[in-house]
């Protein structure tokens, strides 16, 4: 499977998919783990998707996204951004009235 395939399966499945670096119970970096922090806070069913793990997702999701950073957050097959983006909309109540939207969360 082509990784480009292999990602759009991963959004495609989850309704919520964070590519970060570590998991959601362990994140390897900071970025990633505000990121987390944010949807757990929000209480949101999401696929922690760890590129540290396989080189050619580390590399692949950044040109699927045409995005250089880690984090990377989907909703619903959109790409909503990276930890700046997300905090600054969690922080603006944008990312909560979203998810509601997008009935993801109540």
């Amino acid at each position: 499977m082509e990784i480009k395939d292999k990602i759009q399966k991963l959004i495609k499945e989850n309704n919520v998919c964070l590519f970060m670096k570590g998991t959601p119970e362990s994140p390897q970096c900071g970025f990633s783990m505000t990121v987390s922090n944010v949807l757990k806070y929000l209480n949101v069913d999401f696929k922690g998707v760890n590129i540290l793990e396989d080189e050619e997702l580390r590399q692949g999701i950044k040109d699927f996204s045409d995005w250089p950073t880690i984090p990377q957050l989907y909703i619903n097959k959109e790409f909503i951004g990276g930890c700046d983006i997300v905090k600054e909309m969690f922080e603006k109540g944008e990312l909560k009235k979203l998810l509601i939207e997008k009935k993801i969360i109540k």
